[in-house]
């Protein structure tokens, strides 16, 4: 009977061990060895996005200067009115025109997200937003067509909204009538959230 009991003494106390130490800490090591692979998974992609990063920044210093400064004027990351309001301006200047009775909302520009210089008009909830400005001047209609083709050449984008205008004739030269007419503008320009 001795023969029998000592042998079931060590085999218990071994099934003791191995459920009571070895399963535990092999459990444990199992979960780290997964902990493991997520963490070199995690450190893979890591690697892999500094790679694209530094790809993608070594195609952006590519880039002619002057380049991204355009692309910058094309669609700014801020509204930037004054400057708008100064091309627009300088626009007209070429044709005899000059900007007047300037309008938009101040009230959106409290609306804009903190940080973005904004101006008046539709702030909206995409990554790009829409100001709108209005503004007066007054021109024939050869000059007129002339600074719209200067607003379409120009490199910020602006859509123009509405054109009302009315006719005046003024005296020009030698005693004769000039017709010039009086614009009132509304356009609308877009700028990228950041």
């Amino acid at each position: 009977m001795i023969k029998f009991v000592i042998p079931a003494i060590l085999i218990g106390i071994s099934a003791a061990l191995f459920f009571g130490f070895a399963d535990p800490i092999y459990n444990e090591i199992s979960g780290l060895k997964t902990q493991s692979a997520a963490y070199n998974q995690a450190l893979s992609n890591s690697k892999q996005l500094e790679m694209e990063r530094d790809r993608l920044t070594a195609k952006y210093n590519a880039i002619d200067q002057q380049n991204i400064q355009k692309l910058e004027k094309l669609l700014p990351d801020s509204v930037d009115n004054i400057r708008l309001i100064l091309e627009i301006e300088k626009i007209a200047a070429l044709y005899g025109m000059s900007i007047k009775d300037v309008k938009y909302n101040s009230k959106e520009e409290n609306n804009a997200s903190v940080g973005q210089r904004s101006g008046g008009g539709n702030i909206s909830a995409g990554p790009y937003g829409i100001w709108n400005l209005q503004f007066s001047t007054n021109g024939t209609y050869d000059n007129f067509v002339r600074f719209l083709e200067g607003l379409e050449k120009n490199l910020r984008i602006v859509d123009v909204s509405s054109i009302n205008f009315t006719a005046q004739d003024v005296p020009g030269l030698n005693s004769s009538v000039q017709r010039v007419y009086k614009y009132d503008i509304t356009l609308k320009t877009y700028w990228l959230k950041s």
